[in-house]
């Protein structure tokens, strides 16, 4: 381990920057670092009929506590008040809100345990023989806005070392380009330098291993076979070395980087040396594989090492979108794929325009018959590629447009906020991968292979400033991947999760990079209904009818977070009447909580960990409710909610006060109401109140800390009390004649004259002044 602390990175990036120490762990982090298995075990018997009875257990608890408890109340009291009735009522949505989503768990997990046991891995040979004279091109696009190098390069890497024949990787730079900052520029013009590393050290092996397969081509055309078992042997001993020599050269700080090196880089290796024993055994039993599957096995080594790997940044031209989210980030180069460009300077800057003629200063952008994104803090595995291309072109997914593998966490987190949101990321993985059994897969973001013309069926085409804006991937919520999945259903195309673990991607580290990751899932599902129930209303009659099942899966992927929030928030907060409450209502929470401790086992956690989730997502309720405003804002007002991009840093990010005081709150309220209720003998609210505090009170501890509470909270009042001075606006413009020499000509030839209408409502407002009318 010392040596791979010391040992400089193969690209050159500076590993000594300040920001890219380890994180310190906490008591309570986790300690397991070692990965899931790629392929999901295959359920038991026995847990498949399990959660099949869990599911009948949850319908006929709720039921028996509708009929036999709330109606039962109502029909042997007449003389109810109206308050016991609103009451009644009330608790029944609450209760039925909740019970749903837990109903909905049960059954995506059912859905995934079938397809976990159905699931048969398309062997090694097979891939190899699909892409052995293989035509068609994958573009990897990686969005990133003010991330760290490291985490980029990671990202980059990933994908850059892929096994595909024809790999293109393009990072999408959205930084601003002329930063004034020197910390900001520094930190800009390493990721710029990220490309042209991988580019440079990729060349030695990917020049000797392409020189290798030519060769062997001319040896197979001139019919001699002499030694060329001993030639295969010696270039898979170098890629593995060459892969293993990185690996050893990395700088391991934490466990996204120990993740890098074990399971992609390693990983990699590793298959390989598999590939060597195979040919070991054949020399030594005197065998020599089939000229065909030689090719294909140097054909191997070749895609692992001919990457093409750039870098674009939209914001250097002014004829493309600038709007501040990743959607448009990615639509902006989408609508360049295929065609030449020539950059023209205008008075505004560069603007992109279709080159008729062939120029040497031409900016030409490749065409792909699928588009892979990838966020730039994920990592994906070695055959990611091969395996989601060759389902995307097996019989019978001919109008599949996007699939993926919902992405996991990094195990060994080093702080337990980030350990327990890993756990219910590996919960959600589950969960969309049953959501695919049931024709209501949503496409979640983090990574996809797209099928272009796909896109082309749900691009929108309008006028910015005079420039065509094509936007495939909708910007109209923060949530894009998911409206883009319901665009894509409207059109008729199917979305598929992979059934096996191939991605993986990074969890927030702190309280305050979850707030804003989660107040943005939070936003927008609220939003995307009536699209939805669009997309419904024209497949109906079709040979594509929607079923029930895929409705209420979609309606709770979307909703849910609404009624959650919303009812436990009635649930803490008003005292309900003792008669509503029944073990009833415990027992059709019961095999959710049960499945989902199951689950957690099965992912590597503890069962325990249920309690500790509960917690989290109560200090989480607020963020969550804000979300949810924000969705009812945008359609009351019709302005668009700005894209918050998830801090992708290793230092802490303050969360604000607001966020802080809200889980204390909630803790003082419920002992507030175990007071209040053990007044009144009101024995199974204080109980329920209790609990709530118990869980607060550890998830502000453990996921918020103390003293982060502290300086969260006076940062925040510090920002409320400090005002920025407003800078001196004259009453009158101030025009300074200029000489011939001074005037911009450029500008004036473009635009015109801009000041038309300022000047005009200056006019206007000076003789409003003056008294004149």
């Amino acid at each position: 381990m010392t040596e791979l602390l010391a040992a400089p990175r193969p690209d050159d990036l500076d590993a000594g920057d300040p920001a890219s120490k380890a994180r310190r762990r906490q008591w309570g982090a986790e300690r397991r670092s070692e990965p899931l298995a790629i392929v999901h075990p295959e359920p038991s018997r026995r847990k498949v009929i399990l959660g099949r009875v869990g599911i009948v257990v949850t319908v006929l608890a709720w039921l028996a506590y509708v009929v036999t408890t709330v109606l039962r109340e109502l029909v042997n009291d007449p003389t109810a008040g109206f308050r016991f009735r609103a009451e009644a009522v009330s608790y029944v949505v609450v209760v039925t809100f909740l019970t749903f989503s837990a109903l909905m768990y049960l059954l995506a997990r059912q859905g995934a345990l079938n397809r976990f046991r159905d699931h048969r891995r398309v062997p090694r040979g097979e891939l190899d023989r699909h892409f052995a004279d293989y035509q068609n091109a994958v573009t990897v696009l990686v969005p990133s806005y003010a991330e760290e190098p490291q985490v980029v390069r990671a990202t980059l890497w990933s994908a850059a070392l892929q096994e595909f024949p024809d790999l293109s990787v393009v990072l999408l730079l959205d930084d601003p380009p002329f930063p004034t900052d020197p910390a900001d520029r520094e930190r800009l013009q390493v990721t710029r330098d990220l490309a042209a590393n991988i580019t440079r050290t990729l060349h030695e092996p990917s020049s000797r291993l392409n020189a290798a397969r030519d060769a062997f081509d001319r040896r197979a055309g001139n019919g001699s076979s002499d030694g060329e078992l001993e030639a295969l042997i010696e270039e898979y001993e170098y890629a593995a070395g060459w892969l293993e020599g990185m690996a050893e050269a990395e700088t391991v700080e934490d466990h996204v980087d120990e993740f890098f090196v074990d399971l992609v880089l390693m990983g990699l290796a590793r298959e390989l040396r598999l590939v060597l024993t195979a040919l070991y055994a054949a020399r030594a039993q005197g065998a020599t594989p089939e000229p065909a599957r030689m090719r294909e096995l140097y054909a191997r080594l070749t895609w692992i090492f001919n990457a093409r790997v750039s870098t674009f940044e939209r914001k250097k031209y002014v004829s493309l979108s600038h709007e501040a989210n990743k959607a448009m980030n990615l639509n902006s180069y989408l609508s360049l794929m295929g065609q030449r460009w020539r950059p023209e300077q205008t008075a505004d800057g560069t603007v992109l325009r279709p080159a008729v003629e062939r120029g040497p200063n031409d900016l030409v952008i490749e065409d792909s018959t699928y588009v892979l994104t990838l966020d730039a803090d994920s990592l994906l595995l070695r055959d990611y590629c091969l395996r989601l291309v060759q389902f995307l072109e097996s019989p019978g997914n001919e109008r599949v447009a996007v699939t993926q593998t919902p992405y996991s966490s990094f195990r060994g987190a080093p702080t337990r906020i980030e350990r327990v949101a890993g756990a219910s990321t590996d919960l959600q993985h589950i969960q969309h991968q049953g959501m695919t059994r049931y024709g209501a897969t949503f496409w979640v973001g983090a990574n996809a292979v797209i099928r272009k013309v796909a896109l082309e069926d749900i691009v929108e085409v309008s006028a910015e400033g005079g420039f065509e804006v094509r936007t495939y991937i909708q910007d109209r919520t923060v949530i894009e991947d998911t409206e883009s999945s319901v665009d894509l259903g409207r059109e008729g195309w199917d979305l598929v999760n992979y059934p096996e673990r191939l991605s993986y991607s990074a969890t927030p580290p702190d309280f305050g990079s979850l707030v804003v990751q989660r107040r943005r899932w939070a936003n927008g599902g609220l939003l995307i209904l009536p699209k939805l129930w669009d997309a419904i209303r024209r497949r109906r009659g079709s040979d594509r009818d929607v079923h029930a099942r895929e409705i209420m899966l979609r309606v709770n992927y979307m909703a849910s977070i609404t009624w959650a929030s919303f009812g436990l928030l009635f649930l803490l907060a008003y005292p309900y009447d003792s008669r509503l409450l029944s073990p009833l209502v415990f027992a059709a929470a019961l095999p959710y909580f049960l499945a989902m401790g199951s689950d957690l086992r099965d992912c590597g956690h503890r069962f325990s960990d249920i309690f500790r989730i509960y917690g989290f997502n109560l200090v989480l309720m607020p963020v969550n409710l804000a979300g949810v405003v924000k969705s009812l804002q945008q359609a009351l007002t019709g302005d668009k909610i700005p894209f918050a991009r998830t801090p992708k840093v290793k230092d802490r990010t303050a969360a604000p006060a607001i966020y802080v005081l809200a889980p204390y709150a909630i803790v003082v309220f419920s002992l507030l109401t175990v007071w209040r209720d053990a007044m009144l003998h009101n024995w199974a609210n204080a109980v329920f109140a209790a609990f709530n505090a118990v869980m607060a009170g550890y998830a502000i501890t453990a996921y918020i800390g103390l003293k982060n509470s502290v300086v969260d909270i006076f940062l925040g009042v510090l920002n409320w009390l400090y005002v920025r001075p407003k800078q001196p606006v004259s009453a009158q413009p101030v025009i300074v004649p200029k000489s011939p020499e001074e005037v911009d000509w450029e500008s004036i030839l473009y635009h015109g004259d801009r000041r038309l209408n300022r000047d005009l409502r200056g006019k206007k407002d000076r003789r409003k002044r003056a008294g004149v009318r």
